[in-house]
């Protein structure tokens, strides 16, 4: 028998926890409910989560504490839930690491399928288990980014990040020096309708070049009123 999806709801309004866990039993997900940030923190460790749906506003450790505690060791994915509806708000949440973020109130439908649609970016992670003909991996001076097996060699040392930014990094640097605007990358990197701005997509290059520093053959580029592109010198 398959295991379920494990989903951590985090929400201190438990009337609204109670709401999404239902929508989400009903598509076959396993999931807990913890109303504060430490909770949430000490359910991650004994619950082992494969998703956090994370409410911002929490007592004690807030949404953004608890996913930046998240990311110091695992890049499960997260989706934030906020009634919060800034810019800034959203840009750091993602800046922080999360890799969605949905305005309350929201419709049923909307939260289903973005706890979909982010799930599917992280199964390759989970699933690739048999050898393939073809693998998926770009080669560089110094950079190696081999989506087969979701890694990345920068200078000799393999650099951690969440599948999104990998998949970015990988989609640019396999097609050099090609221009892409920015809604075509979060067409093919988020692979559905991305309901907001496309700011996440300047979020995550700013996170990439964070880590990935420009090179003498090559570095991720600003194309100017359009988009970005992996230019190789």
């Amino acid at each position: 028998m398959a295991t379920k999806t494990k989903i951590l709801i985090v929400d201190d309004d438990n009337n609204i926890a109670e709401l999404i866990s239902l929508y989400l039993t009903k598509e076959c997900y396993d999931t807990k409910i913890v109303n504060d940030g430490e909770e949430a923190l000490t359910a991650f460790d004994s619950y082992n989560p494969n998703m956090i749906l994370l409410d911002l506003m929490l007592p004690g450790i807030d949404g953004y504490q608890v996913c930046r505690e998240v990311r110091t060791k695992s890049n499960v994915p997260i989706i934030m839930l906020s009634a919060k509806g800034e810019i800034f708000d959203k840009v750091l949440g993602l800046e922080l690491g999360a890799d969605d973020y949905i305005m309350k109130p929201f419709d049923s439908k909307e939260l289903v399928a973005r706890v979909k649609a982010v799930l599917r970016r992280y199964q390759p992670v989970k699933t690739i288990t048999a050898p393939t003909s073809a693998t998926k991996c770009v080669e560089y001076p110094d950079l190696v980014v081999n989506l087969s097996n979701y890694s990345v060699i920068y200078n000799g040392n393999q650099v951690d990040m969440p599948p999104k930014e990998l998949e970015l990094l990988y989609f640019l640097a396999a097609s050099p020096n090609q221009v892409f605007t920015r809604e075509q990358l979060l067409d093919h990197i988020w692979g559905y309708e991305y309901i907001g701005d496309t700011r996440t997509v300047d979020v995550h290059v700013k996170r990439l070049r964070e880590k990935i520093k420009d090179h003498d053959k090559w570095q991720l580029s600003t194309v100017w009123g359009i988009g970005y592109k992996f230019e190789v010198k």
